[in-house]
């Protein structure tokens, strides 16, 4: 916060401190380092702003410097200002890649490199998610038998997918939250990570379709089966892609006038 009080979290700031206490203590490999270094971090910079005259925060903080990791002199995984000189992507760039990117079924007959796949998911995980819990995964195909019996569960990859070089199942993990309130929380975020994604790759050369994934139970289960889900996960699309076939067509599309999806403080009268 901007305006920062000089005691704040304390509804939770003991539950924080409890499960850094108990990655420390028994499971630190199922944790990566860098992940432990931001518990680290922010713990040690919550602990140094806020008011440890206070009881509860003064016992918490002996708590944490009782287990915490030794820090080192890298930068410190905590809030910081932006840097915004190195921006240099324009407008006109931006919305000219959004103009080339169109959903493409038809790609060229050739392998896909997975180090090209790993940039886009980099960046791709750079996108926004609440309270950066990231509940979702991304599931990559590329052997072609494995290809087709992914692509073929659902209806929505009928007529094309024999020419499928690689097929993602993004999948959504509720195991991120504990009220039922954040169900739908797994769609934006993965949403949101896909989109980027697919800008991401097209910048590398290739393209990509997004494919619905229908709420249909026989392809909940066919998916859960092949891919040994677990209850808590749960598909939330299939994307296609691939380099594109440069004499393949892609249909038109013609998009809403801005008008008529954009209104400024429009409430009910």
């Amino acid at each position: 916060m901007k305006d920062r009080r000089s005691i704040f979290a304390l509804d939770y700031i003991e539950n924080t401190v409890e499960a850094y206490v108990k990655v420390i203590t028994s499971s630190k490999e199922a944790v990566s380092h860098k992940n432990l270094k931001w518990y680290t971090d922010v713990l040690s910079n919550y602990f140094k702003v806020v008011d440890t005259s206070n009881p509860k925060l003064n016992k918490l903080n002996q708590v944490f410097e009782q287990h915490k990791l030794v820090s080192d002199k890298e930068t410190k995984s905590v809030p910081y200002q932006r840097d915004f000189s190195i921006l240099s992507v324009s407008y006109d760039d931006f919305y000219n890649l959004s103009k080339l990117r169109r959903s493409v079924r038809w790609y060229e007959d050739r392998p896909i490199p997975r180090e090209l796949i790993d940039k886009a998911i980099s960046a791709a995980l750079l996108s926004p998610s609440a309270c950066n819990r990231q509940p979702f995964e991304f599931r990559i195909f590329d052997d072609k038998e494995l290809v087709q019996k992914v692509a073929n569960i659902s209806w929505g990859t009928l007529g094309f997918s024999h020419n499928f070089p690689v097929i993602i199942v993004v999948i959504g993990k509720l195991e991120a939250y504990f009220d039922e309130r954040d169900r739908h929380v797994i769609y934006i975020d993965a949403s949101l990570a896909s989109m980027s994604l697919m800008y991401a790759l097209e910048t590398l050369g290739l393209s990509s379709c997004p494919i619905n994934w229908p709420d249909v139970k026989q392809f909940e289960n066919e998916m859960e089966e092949l891919l040994g889900l677990e209850k808590n996960e749960r598909p939330i699309m299939l994307m296609s892609l691939g380099y594109p076939d440069k004499e393949a067509l892609v249909p038109f599309s013609e998009k809403k006038d801005l008008f008529e999806i954009r209104s400024y403080n429009k409430i009910k009268e």
